[in-house]
């Protein structure tokens, strides 16, 4: 099989890549639009760099992980998907819910799978609670509670012109996206309050606190900030409440780590690294021939809810979010239906 790196604009490419080339039988090629950095991680990993994205393309991989600038994730999905690539995008699917539409419509007009980067789906502790939920150890979900604290990333992720957003597009879509897969419900309306009071000269949101509301009447809150110092053991964290008539049920998906101290504080994780679950997924399904889970419909959802909650923002009042012009019910993952 065969699988190319488009772009290592975002911090996570590095990870699937090294994934992807320690899997046997996968073949790895990069392209990126900074030369300087595709040289990098073609001598690192001993892999072919090709001098653009259509050179890549027509090299006929089976299929391509994109982790280019967030407003970049729609033109390079087209033009992959006309390539009859299947497609693994980086998180936020795209910035707007134009683009995030075109894209599924690319993906299917071509017949190729697209895949949304969620990997907190595959982590251990969130896949445990949601078998929980669907062993009925909650009953109905009434409530949901999330916090994604992270540190503030640098370059482009500030820059809303690339990003879409600060910490609001960056840390909300990952509990949204667990949200909707464990109610199998849609997300209605949105009410949120951002702030850049941790740091100010940022340009974009480092705060928000978002409440979202299901068609099923399920109410939830996400906590997505830039507010862990530079020295923080990790990147983030992720936490998710689930509260139901029957029980509630707490995950913490970092909480797999040994802390050790030294003239630094570190956490060495022993977990399940949850990226090898989402690369493992895409190859899967290019294998066999069918689509992933997380899809396409998966990201339009979870980055509808991070538009709405910039709507919500600047007016004060609550947003509707805006579906998909068939709205699609998401599978319920206690019953999978």
């Amino acid at each position: 099989m065969r699988i190319g790196i488009m772009s290592f604009a975002h911090l996570h490419a590095a990870g699937y890549a090294r994934l992807l080339h320690a899997t046997p039988g996968v073949e790895v090629l990069i392209a990126d639009d900074d030369a300087t950095r595709g040289r990098y991680w073609a001598d690192e990993l001993g892999v072919p760099l090709f001098d653009s994205y259509t050179a890549l393309l027509d090299h006929a991989p089976d299929g391509v992980v994109i982790c280019a600038e967030n407003v970049r994730h729609r033109p390079l999905t087209e033009v992959a998907a006309a390539a009859g690539a299947a497609v693994l995008c980086e998180k936020p699917l795209a910035t707007t819910e134009d683009d995030a539409r075109a894209m599924i419509d690319a993906c299917a007009a071509a017949g190729v799978t697209l895949m949304t980067a969620f990997p907190m789906r595959f982590s251990p502790p969130v896949a445990a609670l949601a078998a929980a939920v669907g062993a009925g150890q909650v009953g109905r979900i009434h409530a949901m509670t999330g916090t994604n604290p992270g540190r503030m990333p640098t370059g482009w992720f500030t820059d809303p012109r690339l990003s879409g957003g600060g910490a609001v597009t960056d840390h909300t879509v990952h509990l949204a996206d667990l949200m909707c897969w464990l109610t199998g419900s849609e997300p209605a309306t949105v009410y949120a309050q951002t702030n850049d009071l941790i740091h100010p000269d940022a340009g974009v949101e480092t705060g928000g606190l978002i409440a979202v509301t299901f068609t099923d009447g399920t109410v939830a809150t996400i906590d997505c900030s830039w507010s862990r110092l530079d020295t923080y053991p990790t990147w983030g964290t992720v936490t998710l409440e689930v509260v139901g008539d029957g029980g509630v049920l707490t995950v913490d998906a970092f909480r797999q780590h040994i802390t050790t101290y030294t003239d630094t504080t570190r956490w060495r994780p022993f977990g399940t690294d949850p990226d090898a679950g989402l690369v493992a997924e895409f190859l899967a399904a290019i294998r066999d021939r069918r689509p992933t889970r997380p899809d396409g419909v998966d990201g339009y959802r979870a980055t509808a809810v991070a538009l709405a909650a910039y709507r919500s923002a600047a007016t004060g009042q609550p947003a509707a979010v805006t579906p998909l012009a068939e709205p699609r019910l998401v599978p319920d993952a206690r019953t999978g239906r």
